[in-house]
């Protein structure tokens, strides 16, 4: 009888790296080891961006996250309103969700926020996390 070995889901963690505070670091952290313990294989930019150190313009930092993105099933964000390179990620991953095959966009710290009355990253990102939780919008696609 042969078994059939399922390869690890892959998730992309969209997250605060340069200036991010010691509390956000260690929650997200946390987030990313209870993850792999589950058996998901997961790309930290903050972690796993071998350019994080070097790159002192920054688009090796993001093509390196682009593709790492590309080749993940699932978008996971912890946001950070004063974050630029996470509004990039999200703007990023707007853009391949079309021609993606992203199942699935977790909003990891839901309950910090709060929608606007006007256009706003959150108001954006708060109505990517419906899409994804209504079955019938398959991801936007």
């Amino acid at each position: 009888e042969r078994k059939t070995i399922m390869a690890p889901k892959k998730v992309f963690i969209i997250r605060p790296v340069r200036n991010v505070t010691e509390e956000v670091h260690a929650k997200v952290s946390a987030y990313v080891s209870d993850l792999e313990a589950r058996g998901y294989a997961v790309y930290d930019p903050h972690r796993d961006n071998p350019y994080q150190e070097t790159d002192n313009v920054g688009i090796k930092i993001i093509k390196h996250n682009r593709l790492q993105m590309d080749v993940a099933g699932e978008i996971h964000m912890w946001y950070e309103k004063t974050s630029t390179g996470s509004i990039f990620d999200i703007g990023m991953f707007f853009a391949l969700v079309h021609v993606g095959d992203f199942k699935k966009f977790v909003i990891i710290n839901r309950d910090d926020i709060a929608p606007t009355a006007r256009k706003s990253f959150e108001n954006v990102i708060l109505e990517l996390g419906k899409e994804f939780e209504d079955p019938a919008a398959d991801g936007l696609k």
